[in-house]
């Protein structure tokens, strides 16, 4: 009887339940919370990944391209070192698709769209430049699908202060707020006409 009693006192059968059970529920809560961890940080790497997909479709989607031929006007003839151009002009619309581009353009020189200039031997940021709007649609300063805008650069004007003769080769930037540069390089010829057609 006494060996009877002291086999059933040694029994540990259902402590050794109760501890597999609080094992077993500490490893769902864990795998629980491991679970919610992962799923949150999948969560944020999508969003991530899709802010950076839109950031790179708003970058090609904005880009200008040119429309038409590049012309200098009102020069000064001249052959071999004697001409003198004044204006670069050139039209430019937005590529398929494309979201609007502010070309409102400011005597102070804050535009939105910057044009540069650069040659063998000057280099000038910051261009000051007219916009005419020869198809347009509506009466704003952005340039959406279906809009042509005609950016006249005055060369001689004395806050761009460039002489552009003959036989250089040069390059205008146009740098909106958003996609790619629209670059433009032309050499002059050698004797320089009133209108010169770029080919």
């Amino acid at each position: 009887m006494y060996d009877r009693l002291k086999r059933f006192f040694r029994d540990e059968s259902g402590i050794t339940a109760l501890e597999t059970a609080i094992i077993l529920i500490a490893f769902v809560v864990v795998a629980a919370v491991f679970a919610f961890t992962v799923l949150s940080a999948g969560t944020t790497s999508t969003e991530k990944a899709k802010e950076a997909i839109l950031s790179g479709l708003q970058e090609v989607s904005a880009s200008l391209e040119l429309r038409g031929a590049v012309l200098a006007t009102e020069n000064t003839p001249g052959a071999a070192g004697e001409g003198q151009i004044k204006n670069i002009v050139f039209t430019v619309g937005n590529v398929a698709g494309g979201t609007a581009i502010d070309l409102t353009s400011t005597i102070s020189g804050t535009n939105k769209v910057v044009i540069d200039y650069r040659d063998a031997e000057k280099s000038v940021s910051g261009l000051q430049w007219s916009v005419d709007w020869p198809v347009r649609h509506d009466e704003d300063n952005l340039l959406e699908d279906g809009e042509l805008a005609k950016i006249t650069i005055d060369l001689t004007d004395t806050k761009n202060g460039i002489t552009l003769g003959t036989d250089t080769t040069f390059a205008i930037e146009v740098k909106p707020p958003r996609g790619g540069v629209l670059l433009i390089q032309k050499t002059t010829p050698s004797y320089i006409d009133t209108v010169i057609d770029f080919h």
